[in-house]
């Protein structure tokens, strides 16, 4: 009797450990499913020359439908990665749900099957829906979930289970899947080779010798470097030049096909090539650019030296008519701005910008052509990759993030930052020498203070001014030979004509943050 019941569950131990195994297995076969699926997808999405890879469409798709909170979440916390977690987070959830495709195949193929049409379906609606998107992207995204389908069905078929053959069945399963992975692979790569389109516009752009301006800037005046070490170099490199826009994959854009179109409430449409524009008589002009979800203290704000078409020239062939009060600006990718109509057409540097630091702007930044509107937050003026300009209403047309939420004009607020010393710095009694930036586009910067804890408030010394569009550095020599051990905070304060930035703390939403910031140093 004794024997009897220990038999009975050693076999039953068996049959667990065998369904357990089962189920492990039947995962694995889901996920290299759902990796043939997308890299074949992928493979002949390069091969249409569609607009968009599957994964960077579905992505995007999940960047649009974010509440701003969201958004604004990611870049707080990965700040210029956020879109690379974005793409590894889509990944890893695809991977998943192919696993879950597999376990459900296991019982029934049908039902493993109908997981992996719904994904598919998902990601074919995210990619026709792009802009450009359509019937090509479509077909790729079948023609990889049928690739997926056969490689589930035959990898499911070959799950080891606890039969006596087991080894043979395992070493079955193992070599088909190893097929597989060699198939996803394959034809990973293959899109990657196939997709040469973005090393193509590299290419291109490596070639281009842009014209000298018509009206060259002067060099910026001496003195305008802030002396203290440390302090962030006044013309930002482009290497180093912050990038917040909503595209997943850079838009690859060959100059030779790239139109702008003029249009609305307008007198007479307009619109130009890329050729012609470098005909034109263009301009030079250093513009501190500003993102909306700059923090108090952040670092996305950057200063660079743009070559560019006056956007009021352009406005001017057109004839905007005495309603319009909005330009309406569209990227390539479908992103848009809404920029008040008066801001391209006061005077200020607004540009249809070709050069960046005196070479082509890089892709990264909109290459071939990007908006550079002094004065206003990038996500209502520095539309990347731009092709078309609607002069229209506030009131008839709402924005990209107009939409989700955030302000229709976007003005810069005035800002500080502190950049030496960093904050938690532990210092010797003595000078410490602090300096930093600050900015108030097309306003100026007319004067900065420091307060150590919560005394008084003291001039810094102001680097030279370039101009009102540019911002402006600072330097102060802080004497703290009798200072007493702990931390001690030290705040910045910048003023503009109308008097200092306010206190705050104020959100980045929906219109940018305002506020004093602060570091700490410890003195022993």
């Amino acid at each position: 009797m004794s024997s009897g019941r220990s038999t009975q569950g050693d076999a039953g131990a068996s049959a667990g450990t065998g369904d357990r195994g089962g189920r492990w297995w039947a995962a694995l076969a889901g996920v290299v499913a759902g990796a043939v699926t997308i890299a074949v997808a992928s493979l002949v999405a390069a091969l249409l020359r569609t607009e968009h890879s599957p994964l960077s469409a579905l992505a995007s798709a999940v960047v649009d439908a974010s509440p701003p909170w969201l958004v604004e979440f990611a870049k707080d916390t990965f700040g210029t990665a956020d879109k690379s977690v974005l793409a590894v987070c889509v990944v890893v959830v695809a991977g998943v749900l192919s696993a879950v495709a597999g376990l459900v195949a296991r019982r029934s193929f049908v039902g493993g099957a109908a997981v992996v049409v719904a994904l598919s379906a998902v990601v074919a609606a995210a990619a026709a829906a792009r802009p450009g998107g359509g019937a090509t992207d479509v077909a790729a995204v079948v023609v990889g979930a049928v690739a997926g389908l056969v490689v589930l069905r035959s990898l499911v078929a070959r799950v080891p289970a606890g039969e006596p053959d087991r080894g043979a069945t395992r070493r079955s399963f193992l070599g088909a899947t190893g097929v597989a992975a060699l198939v996803a692979v394959g034809a990973g790569v293959g899109a990657r080779v196939a997709s040469g389109a973005a090393r193509a516009v590299q290419a291109v752009r490596d070639t281009i010798v842009l014209p000298v301006a018509a009206t060259p800037v002067a060099p910026p005046p001496e003195g305008v470097q802030s002396p203290v070490p440390g302090v962030v170099p006044f013309v930002t490199p482009n290497d180093d030049f912050y990038r917040i826009d909503t595209a997943i994959r850079v838009p690859v854009v060959d100059p030779a096909t790239w139109r702008l179109r003029i249009h609305g409430l307008v007198e007479r449409e307009v619109e130009i090539d890329f050729a012609e524009l470098l005909e034109r008589d263009l301009v030079e002009a250093r513009v501190t650019l500003t993102c909306v979800s700059n923090p108090v203290g952040g670092d996305l704000a950057g200063n660079a030296l743009w070559l560019g078409l006056p956007v009021r020239e352009l406005l001017a062939e057109a004839g905007p008519l005495p309603d319009a009060d909005m330009v309406l600006s569209r990227s390539v990718d479908g992103f848009t701005a809404s920029t008040p109509i008066e801001a391209l057409t006061d005077g200020r540097d607004a540009l249809l910008a070709v050069g960046m630091n005196g070479e082509p702007l890089p892709v990264d930044h909109g290459f071939p052509v990007r908006l550079v509107v002094p004065g206003l937050y990038g996500f209502v003026s520095a539309t990347k990759w731009v092709v078309d300009l609607e002069v229209t209403r506030f009131d008839r047309a709402e924005a990209y993030w107009t939409e989700r939420g955030w302000s229709e004009r976007g003005p810069v607020k005035t800002a500080s930052r502190i950049d030496v010393p960093r904050t938690a710095t532990r210092a010797e009694p003595g000078v410490i020498m602090v300096g930093g930036t600050a900015w108030a586009q097309h306003r100026g910067v007319v004067r900065v203070e420091i307060r150590v804890d919560d005394g008084e408030w003291h001039d810094a010394d102001l680097a030279a001014e370039d101009t009102i569009d540019t911002w402006r550095q600072w330097s102060y020599a802080w004497d703290a030979t009798e200072v007493t051990s702990g931390d001690h905070r030290i705040t910045v304060r910048a003023w503009d004509a109308d008097g200092p930035q306010p206190e705050g703390p104020v959100d980045v939403v929906p219109d940018g943050a305002e506020g004093w910031h602060h570091v700490s140093v410890r003195f022993p």
